[in-house]
């Protein structure tokens, strides 16, 4: 990634502390800044905070599912256009059909192809 992509802040939602330590390691190493939630609940009143321009968000979390907080932010007019791309690894059509009418923007499956989460991230982040 260039430059012009380190004011970009991706926020990831994700349960597991070593997934999320991977998927921050990663993002970081190519330029983005990275928030981090635990919970759904979390990541509504972080996104609201903070604004981050693209979401990570798991589907599986405690408190708030990612479906629910998905729906949840949707109706927040300021983050309504963010990005969330669901993280899942569950591969199926069901899934992915529950995931994009709860108001995510894209599915990527477990284990993360990084490159690939790389071309989905240039296509969905908007230009600064």
């Amino acid at each position: 990634m260039t430059a012009e992509n380190t004011k970009q802040t991706v926020m990831v939602v994700e349960d597991f502390e070593d997934n999320r330590f991977m998927m921050r390691r990663l993002l970081e190493m190519s330029g983005y800044n990275v928030i981090e939630a635990i919970n759904g609940e979390e990541a509504i009143e972080i996104a609201l905070r903070e604004r981050p321009k693209l979401i990570l968000m798991d589907l599986s979390l405690p408190r708030v599912d990612g479906l629910a907080a998905t729906r949840r932010m949707r109706q927040y007019r300021e983050l309504s256009d963010i990005p969330i791309v669901a993280v899942s690894a569950h591969d199926t059509t069901d899934f992915h059909a529950e995931a994009l009418a709860a108001g995510c923007n894209d599915y990527v499956t477990k284990p993360i192809d990084f490159e690939e989460l790389e071309e989905l991230l240039k296509g969905l982040l908007p230009e600064d």
